[in-house]
């Protein structure tokens, strides 16, 4: 899927921003100076409580799905609030009902803004307190059943210390897996002085799981376990004792390489476990094109 964003609430300013300095379209204060969007970003904000400035966005989303270039659209800074839902409540009539709608809701809830919306994208700026982590739960898992079909939902966790909190990476991942079927991106902070939402990709990453078998459901012991055709996920929360995860059969642990029957996950983490295989694989002989058959030695392989 690909999605465009539709900038509503701010815009680049300077040389070559978004309107002229002095355009009605720019959010002003009482002393009619332009309203910076956030601290670090040289945004300003637009006036989208301005009808005719709303009536210029949904336009430019009805000609961006009309393109066929995209499936749907995105908007950021999402809460409900009377200009905003009128905002969506237009978008949505102007480009159908097929066309998806993604709003940046952070770990909130939007009751009024879910009959027009597919999905969160959940930039989740705090995530460090078992608090925390439990908001970010509860918004994902309400986001699940009350959205918009077909739901589009994506949760976004920053790292604490450096793109190396693999542990951070795995708590992110698998509660995404246990609690929802959308996706999942651990990125740098936006503080940081370079562009928001740069990331690595893990090798954490590159198993499949198949499709789900069953809805995520809480174990006894507080941790998360979902099924998947090929494996299963489990994640478990900050707050929460390191839990042991037994399988009948040996299973490989996506974030060890450790297979046993047996597992530990520590709190603020959550591993992949696949089936191991029941026997090393060893590879036939490779017989040239030259050779006859018959000179290759007479032995059977696995």
């Amino acid at each position: 899927m690909l999605l465009a964003e539709i900038r509503y609430r701010d815009a680049p300013t300077g040389l070559f921003g978004w309107l002229p300095p002095d355009h009605a379209w720019w959010l002003r204060d009482e002393q009619g100076k332009t309203v910076c969007g956030w601290e670090e970003g040289s945004h300003d904000c637009l006036d989208f409580h301005n009808p005719e400035f709303r009536s210029r966005v949904v336009q430019q989303a009805k000609a961006t799905v009309a393109s066929g270039v995209v499936d749907g659209v995105m908007l950021d800074w999402w809460t409900d609030d009377p200009d905003r839902l009128a905002l969506v409540r237009e978008i949505r009539q102007a480009i159908g009902d097929a066309a998806l709608i993604l709003v940046n809701a952070n770990d909130r809830t939007t009751p009024q803004s879910a009959p027009f919306v597919n999905g969160y994208f959940m930039e989740c700026t705090e995530n460090k307190t078992p608090d925390d982590w439990q908001r970010i739960a509860n918004t994902l898992t309400w986001a699940e059943a009350n959205l918009r079909e077909p739901r589009i939902n994506c949760l976004e966790t920053w790292y604490h210390n450096s793109r190396a909190d693999l542990h951070v990476m795995r708590a992110t991942t698998t509660l995404a897996l246990t609690h929802s079927d959308g996706y999942c991106l651990f990125s740098d902070p936006n503080p940081l002085p370079t562009p928001d939402h740069r990331h690595d990709w893990y090798p954490f990453w590159d198993k499949s799981l198949g499709r789900p078998v069953a809805k995520g459901r809480k174990a006894d012991d507080g941790s998360f376990r979902r099924e998947f055709e090929q494996g299963t996920a489990v994640y478990n929360p900050l707050g929460n004792s390191p839990v042991t995860v037994s399988f009948a059969r040996p299973h490989t642990s996506l974030a060890s390489g450790h297979a046993g029957a047996e597992h530990r996950v520590a709190a603020m983490d959550g591993d992949i476990f696949l089936p191991a295989e029941p026997f090393t694989r060893v590879p036939s002989r490779f017989v040239p094109p030259n050779e006859s058959k018959s000179s290759a030695p007479n032995r059977s392989t696995p």
